[in-house]
């Protein structure tokens, strides 16, 4: 049995290889960039290519690195930048297309067209998502009805589709496995997550020959062998990025949660082997599932402007060099004086759902300064959060006690006194925040026996606790001032020039 298990992450921007001891520790990782591309304004592709290529060579030098031989790896684990599309040959394994990714906005009037013929409701059941150009059916519709002579291939049954960990998967078995996990096919638009099958009239819908589609497997399952200097090695985990991260935090039972912040926040709730569907634009999605286990569930709502607010503080404004700054000069001051940001620069999302909200600093005086804008700017972030999370607990009825955190702004102790403190439970930060990649990790070694479930609770080390510390007056107090504050940016968003007077 190997000593260790390879977690390969998948990210938008970067390729990291893993390695995870026993214990649930990172020994070592790997990371390198690749190229984005931007066809036109709104359109976002990468090379798939150089998505294998990235990945595979983080991978081979992590080993290099640490002089492993197959015999040290016990699994590799995937996770991956989720409903980004690609199309390949079977044969050949040549892309027919550059991979269309999550960002890219150029199916939006195609969404558009399917929202007119009244289907949201249908989708929604079925799928548990929104009508949107973020999730891979109109990514691959758009591939076969504007690639030349793709269509025609594809009903030939010559060509196959896959996210990235399908592509992955795809090329790190050699062409032998064409399958994905339930996590990831449940972003797709196109898989039904109460019959856990690919819905036949939704692919009718976009013309996607189902014989395109990956076999469905469970997260936790051992999915085919990568060979290394003639070795196999089980491929046995796979579960989209939220997912994996859900699962890393060891939320795997009815309300328990965690929260990712990161550019935007991804905040997710375990909701058991139900789907609790949404009437307000949260997401129902599949949770990372184990073999012979119930088909699992969560809720997913997201803050589209997170971690960029500490970004913008930097780079827009020039308020701090770094973005460990934040915390130095948000502490330097108790309050805000009443100042309030709503960083709603694309928009706001649930609950709220206003495409044509704009970022908007409310309730200055002579006295906000760099210290009070720097803190409204943290606070924002925990304010979304807890929106997200009420509506949570109001759509469910189930309570939530611990709020588990990872992302880069976790490490900011005054951010997530500020989510404590907001909304009235606890905060529990870990001692290895890659919890994405840990996900991908423990589904691996759970399917090859490398760890048992009661192993894994084990491994679950803290690093810090925080618990709410505000009264319930200022807390309230707090609350009030920022619904105050979200009145204020969607009167500017609906204000019409016409009726002024």
């Amino acid at each position: 049995m190997g000593k260790y298990i390879l977690a390969l992450d998948e990210g938008t921007t970067s390729a990291r290889a893993i390695l995870f001891d026993r214990n649930g520790c990172i020994v070592d990782m790997v990371q390198r960039e690749f190229p984005q591309i931007y066809p036109h304004p709104g359109w976002v592709e990468q090379d798939p290519m150089e998505i294998y290529a990235s990945q595979y060579g983080v991978m081979m030098e992590l080993i290099a690195k640490r002089s492993l031989t197959a015999a040290d790896i016990h699994a590799i684990g995937i996770t991956n930048q989720r409903e980004t599309a690609i199309i390949w040959d079977k044969a050949t394994g040549i892309p027919v297309y550059n991979a269309i990714v999550w960002q890219c906005r150029r199916t939006a009037p195609m969404c558009e067209e399917i929202k007119a013929e009244g289907l949201t409701d249908e989708i929604r059941r079925k799928t548990g998502l929104l009508i949107d150009a973020y999730f891979s059916a109109t990514k691959i519709a758009w591939i076969l009805d504007n690639v030349e002579g793709v269509r025609e291939r594809a009903e030939r049954g010559e060509l196959c589709f896959g996210t990235v960990d399908t592509w992955l998967l795809w090329r790190l078995t050699d062409g032998a496995v064409h399958a994905t996990d339930v996590s990831n096919a449940s972003r797709t638009m196109l898989y039904d997550i109460n019959r856990c099958d690919w819905d036949d009239e939704l692919l009718a819908r976009f013309g996607i020959p189902r014989s395109m589609m990956p076999k469905v497997e469970m997260s936790s399952h051992i999915y085919g062998y990568h060979t290394l200097n003639g070795t196999p090695i089980p491929i046995s985990g796979i579960a989209g990025d939220q997912q994996a991260a859900l699962f890393g935090q060891r939320c795997t039972h009815p309300g328990e949660s965690k929260n990712t912040y990161g550019t935007g926040c991804f905040l997710l709730m375990h909701t058991g082997n139900t789907p609790r569907f949404s009437d307000n634009g949260l997401l129902t999605t599949m949770a990372a599932t184990l073999d012979g286990q119930a088909p699992q569930y969560a809720l997913e709502g997201s803050v589209f402007v997170g971690g960029a607010v500490i970004q913008w503080l930097r780079d827009a404004l020039g308020l701090i060099r770094d973005a460990e700054d934040s915390e130095y000069f948000a502490s330097k001051v108790s309050d805000t004086g009443g100042a309030y940001l709503v960083p709603a620069f694309t928009g706001l999302g649930a609950p709220h759902w206003d495409m044509y909200a704009r970022g908007t600093l409310v309730g200055m005086t002579r006295a906000t300064g760099r210290n009070q804008i720097v803190r409204a700017a943290l606070e924002s972030i925990a304010y979304q959060t807890n929106d997200i999370l009420a509506l949570m607990h109001e759509e469910t009825g189930i309570p939530i006690t611990t709020l588990n955190v990872d992302g880069g702004a976790s490490a900011n102790n005054l951010l997530m006194q500020m989510q404590a403190d907001f909304s009235e439970l606890t905060v529990r930060r870990p001692a290895v925040r890659e919890s994405t990649a840990l996900g991908a990790a423990y589904l691996a070694g759970l399917s090859t026996g490398f760890w048992t479930n009661e192993d894994l609770e084990k491994t679950a080390e803290t690093d810090r606790i925080f618990t709410p510390e505000l009264s319930d007056d200022a807390r309230n107090a707090a609350l009030s001032g920022w619904r105050r504050a979200l009145r204020a940016v969607k009167a500017w968003s609906s204000f019409d020039e016409t009726e002024e007077g």
